[in-house]
């Protein structure tokens, strides 16, 4: 299952299961800048894959839509859409072929773009919210904060951020060509950027002035919850610890268990249903939990980020400080199509360990926090112990 948001691949859910892993799924913006996740289908990591009901939308029925529309001679995809679009599915989405081999590639640290993650301003207006290092973004001179008025000529205003991101990665051709309309204060001006293949980092680490240790996960792609695990290992004795998923994006649920495992001794880390079927994810034995923990959470926390922060702040394990989340919690499956398409399927819904449902409503943080939300996180940090 993937669960996920963060640079323009991550903001948008959907659902597919990679191996035996558990992801989630962020429809339709795992490329556009949401994430996107596998359906679980196993209780633990490591435990047999459990077979799974069929989605509340008629598969089979989806399948004939696209069958008939190809042999019509028209566009299975379009045909596809249409049908998922009727069904009243929020989270559905239909890929060709080559968006979803990127969706796949972005999980394992790699997608195509100009390298900026996007969200929602002051009234409404689109925000660059994080711009990567060494990305076409950066080299422009683009900065957090900057707003984006237009993609290749189109407004942005009234858009999604997941459509905008959708625009921003075009294709996800390398080497295209992409026009963003860009103010920044009093001055607006064009900027044309060349989209290229960029490789993520997901985790970094840093050590404050106060001791504190400060561990930024900007998704959670392949790998990413043992590098959380190493950095709470490694961390000094005493040292509190800032867990930053603001502008998460989320992506693999099993990395999200594997991250809440650094900080949990096993338990429950989030419950979903399929078709009415409970299950449940669990994280692994022998986490630090007596650490003090802060995690800083916003807008742009999505999905499996939501679903970390759930299980932490269910459990008592951390203080969460920023605003609501994002709100994203539901599950999707994959199903693929006559003409190699792939539609996914909204099939049911995730719970935080308490019960709380994520999706259409986010998670409140424990202490409410704007522009200043990281100095009041070191400032609870402190307060509990963290700083040394």
């Amino acid at each position: 299952m993937r669960a996920g948001a963060g640079p323009e691949f991550c903001r948008r859910p959907r659902g597919v299961l990679r191996g035996a892993a558990l992801t989630l799924v962020f429809a339709g913006v795992l490329a556009t800048a949401a994430a996107t996740g596998a359906l679980p289908r196993q209780e633990r990591p490591g435990e047999p894959a459990r077979a799974v009901p069929g989605s509340t939308v008629d598969r089979a029925a989806l399948a004939r839509a696209a069958a008939e529309a190809i042999a019509d001679g028209k566009s299975g995809k379009k045909a596809a859409e249409e049908f998922v679009s009727r069904s009243g599915d929020r989270w559905g989405a239909v890929y060709d072929k080559r968006e979803y081999a990127e969706f796949e590639q972005a999980l394992d640290g790699s997608y195509t773009g100009v390298g900026l993650s996007a969200r929602k301003g002051a009234r409404d207006r689109v925000e660059i919210s994080r711009v990567q290092a060494g990305g076409p973004a950066e080299r422009a001179g683009l900065r957090p904060g900057d707003r984006l008025t237009s993609v290749d000529g189109r407004a942005v205003g009234g858009l999604s951020v997941s459509e905008v991101v959708s625009l921003l990665r075009g294709g996800g051709v390398s080497g295209s060509s992409v026009a963003l309309g860009v103010e920044r204060g009093r001055s607006a001006w064009t900027q044309t950027l060349r989209r290229a293949r960029l490789e993520t980092d997901p985790v970094t680490v840093r050590r404050l002035a106060d001791g504190t240790v400060l561990i930024r996960v900007a998704a959670f792609t392949k790998g990413t919850g043992d590098r959380v695990r190493e950095a709470v290992r490694r961390a000094p004795a005493g040292a509190g610890v800032l867990l930053d998923l603001r502008g998460n994006s989320g992506g693999l649920l099993a990395e999200a268990a594997t991250a809440a495992s650094a900080f949990l001794d096993g338990g429950l880390v989030a419950t979903y249903d399929v078709d009415g079927e409970q299950r449940a994810v669990y994280a692994e034995r022998g986490g630090d939990t007596a650490r003090p923990l802060v995690a800083l959470i916003d807008g742009g926390t999505m999905s499996a980020a939501e679903l970390l922060t759930g299980a932490l702040q269910d459990r008592g394990r951390a203080v969460t400080v920023g605003s609501r989340t994002f709100g994203k919690g539901s599950v999707q499956m994959p199903s693929t199509l006559p003409d190699g398409s792939v539609a996914e399927l909204t099939v049911g819904h995730y719970r935080t360990p308490a019960g709380h449902a994520v999706d259409g409503r986010g998670i409140t943080p424990d202490l409410a926090a704007g522009d200043r939300a990281e100095d009041r996180a070191r400032t609870v940090l402190s307060g509990l112990g963290g700083a040394s």
